[in-house]
C-alpha cells in the first residue's frame, strides 16, 4: 500500500504493557469511529507494515491494542512514535459540503468579492485554529479555517467560496 492511497489517523503514543500492547493516539474528530478496525499501516521507514488487530479497548482518551507479531515489550518499544494510516476507503462518505482536508489540495479560495485568494497547498492543524495554506502568485496567504468563514464549497469546480473578514488578506497581500 503506498502513502498515496492512505490517510494519517494517527501514530503509536505508547506501549502498555510487558506484552507488547499498545496505544494509539487517534488523530480523528470522532475515534470511536475507528474501534472497530481488523487491522493498520505502520510506517516504518518509507514503508506501511500491514498488522492485524487481535485485541482492542480503550484506555482513557487512546486504542489500547494488541498487534499480530507485536509479542514483546521490546517488539512494542520499536513501534512507538509510528505514524498509522489506513486506506482511504475507510473514510465514510461526506455531505456535499463537508469535506476531508487532504481532498482540498488544489482547490481555489475564492472572497466574496468573486476573487481569488489562491490555490490550497495544505492544511495546518498544528495549531488550535486550524489554517489553510494557500499560494497567491508566489506569497503563502494563512486563512482561518472557520466555519462561519466558508460560504460554500464546490468540490466540482474545485473552489472553496469564503467571507473574510476585511482586511485579512491585506496582511499578505500588500506587505
Amino acid at each position: 500500500m503506498k502513502k498515496e492511497a492512505c490517510f494519517l489517523l494517527g501514530y503509536i503514543a505508547s506501549k502498555y504493557s510487558f506484552k507488547g500492547e499498545l496505544l494509539f493516539k487517534l488523530d480523528t474528530d470522532e475515534p470511536e469511529e475507528y474501534e472497530n478496525m481488523e487491522s493498520v499501516f505502520v510506517a516504518i521507514g518509507a514503508n506501511l507494515v500491514p498488522y492485524f488487530i487481535l485485541e482492542r479497548s480503550w484506555h482513557k482518551n487512546m486504542l489500547r491494542v494488541r498487534l499480530q507479531g507485536i509479542e514483546t515489550e521490546t517488539d512494542a518499544s520499536n513501534l512507538i512514535g509510528s505514524e498509522l494510516y489506513l486506506p482511504l476507503t475507510a473514510l465514510k462518505a461526506l455531505k456535499e459540503d463537508q469535506f476531508y482536508y487532504h481532498e482540498v489540495i488544489g482547490f481555489s479560495l475564492i472572497d466574496q468579492n468573486n476573487q481569488h485568494i489562491g490555490i490550497v497547498k495544505s492544511v495546518n492543524d498544528s495549531t488550535a485554529q486550524h489554517l489553510f495554506v494557500a499560494d497567491h502568485n508566489g506569497v503563502s496567504v494563512l486563512v482561518p479555517l472557520v466555519d462561519e468563514f466558508i460560504l460554500k464549497v464546490d468540490k466540482k469546480a474545485k473552489e472553496i467560496h469564503l467571507n473574510l473578514p476585511e482586511g485579512l488578506l491585506d496582511l499578505y497581500l500588500n506587505a
